[in-house]
């Protein structure tokens, strides 16, 4: 039997970064929020444009509201010693749709396969205590058609309600569109809501899901 797909995730707001030194050895964790896996090598390209003087650029990601796709790279220090821990603090800290890259400045000493471990693995953790943590969860999408005159006590009114989250706004020749995202059960109550506010002139038409922060 397959199992349900996750009804919330815990990712960070946008970026992040963090710099360690281990033995003059410089490490520089950047941190981004990505949902796709050409985003998330996007930001490892752009990285590694920005700093090419750097002996390495290792990586490691996390995509996916179950985390299903992990990905790693040790960008030529030996085997399992910057791209493994690197995506382990990731896992450990539980959060998802975040690439790590680090960039290594070598200092000239050798650390070692436990000195690179732990560098690798605490410039992450670095970056993610710098790093504001949000939480997405799943929620119905609902589009509420008002009049001119209704749009923005409407707009208000919804904005002040727990568990509703106005995710746009459009003034349109007809009146005014809000896109609203709701848990998938508050749906009908949304509606009442919305006819309650407008005395029955509400249109209220449900949409796909979407993932929204709360």
């Amino acid at each position: 039997m397959p199992l349900s797909s996750p009804r919330s995730y815990v990712t960070i707001a946008g970026r992040s970064s963090a710099e360690i030194e281990v033995r003059r050895s410089r490490f520089v964790c950047d941190l981004r929020r990505v949902e796709t896996e050409a985003a998330a090598r996007e930001v490892i390209e752009a990285v590694r444009a920005g700093s090419r003087e750097a002996r390495h650029h290792c990586t490691a990601f996390v995509l996916g509201p179950d985390g299903a796709t992990q990905r790693s790279n040790d960008d030529g220090e030996p085997s399992g010693t910057a791209g493994a821990p690197m995506l382990e603090v990731l896992r450990g800290r539980g959060v998802t749709d975040v690439v790590a890259v680090v960039t290594r400045w070598f200092g000239g000493v050798l650390l070692g396969t436990g000195g690179l471990i732990r560098a690798y693995g605490d410039a992450v953790g670095a970056a993610l205590d710098a790093a504001p943590l949000v939480v997405r969860e799943r929620r119905r999408t609902v589009a509420i058609e008002v009049g001119h005159a209704d749009g923005p006590r409407v707009e208000h009114a919804l904005r002040g309600r727990s568990g509703m989250v106005v995710t746009e706004v459009e003034y349109l020749a007809t009146g005014v569109r809000l896109q609203v995202a709701v848990a998938p059960d508050d749906v009908e109550s949304l509606a009442g809501t919305a006819a309650s506010l407008t005395s029955g002139a509400a249109r209220v038409t449900p949409g796909p899901s979407t993932w929204v922060d709360t």
